[in-house]
């Protein structure tokens, strides 16, 4: 549900922006919603002995030179008590973001550590199949193979050993 309430939001703030407007407003909103992690800042939010008011200055106070962009939709956010949904706002703003400078970014999941210069030309072969600027991540876990995830285009690439296994012995089963 927050997220269909953010969409509107994001479809309101992109109206009439170019992108580095945009941009700024996505690394605001980012700085403020970093802010969601602190177990505290969401007990401040969620408190009825604090005011609306004063729960939209602490929010804006996490931004320096904060823009009037982002006093405004925060002001707004906190009149109609959403300020709990920044983070999805922040969210779907950089996906809306990376559509439009057509920059992604993706990781790359595996249980060893990759080398630098893999992951740049895993990142520069994916850039040039789908056209786009892209910066990948290692993720190092227990994910038996190597897998690809760029959400922003919806693209999932992998290769587990566990599966490459069980495709061989009903290969050989069938042949037989």
């Amino acid at each position: 549900m927050s997220v269909l309430i953010a969409k509107r939001y994001v479809k309101a703030l992109l109206e009439g922006k170019d992108s580095e407007a945009v941009t700024t407003l996505s690394n605001e909103l980012s700085q403020i919603a970093s802010a969601f992690s602190d177990d505290k800042f969401k007990m401040i939010l969620s408190s009825i002995d604090v005011s609306a008011k004063d729960k939209e200055e602490l929010v804006i106070s996490f931004v320096d030179n904060c823009s009037e962009t982002t006093k405004n939709l925060i002001k707004l956010l906190g009149a109609n008590g959403r300020l709990d949904i920044i983070g999805t706002i922040s969210c779907e703003l950089s996906k809306k973001l990376a559509d439009l400078t057509n920059t992604y970014t993706g990781v790359v999941y595996t249980n060893n550590e990759l080398a630098a210069d893999y992951i740049k030309s895993l990142e520069d072969k994916f850039a040039a199949k789908f056209g786009v600027s892209l910066t990948l991540a290692q993720n190092v876990c227990d994910y038996d193979g190597i897998k690809v995830d760029i959400e922003g285009l919806g693209v999932e690439v992998g290769f587990s050993k566990d599966r490459l296994k069980s495709q061989l012995k009903d290969h050989i089963l069938k042949a037989v």
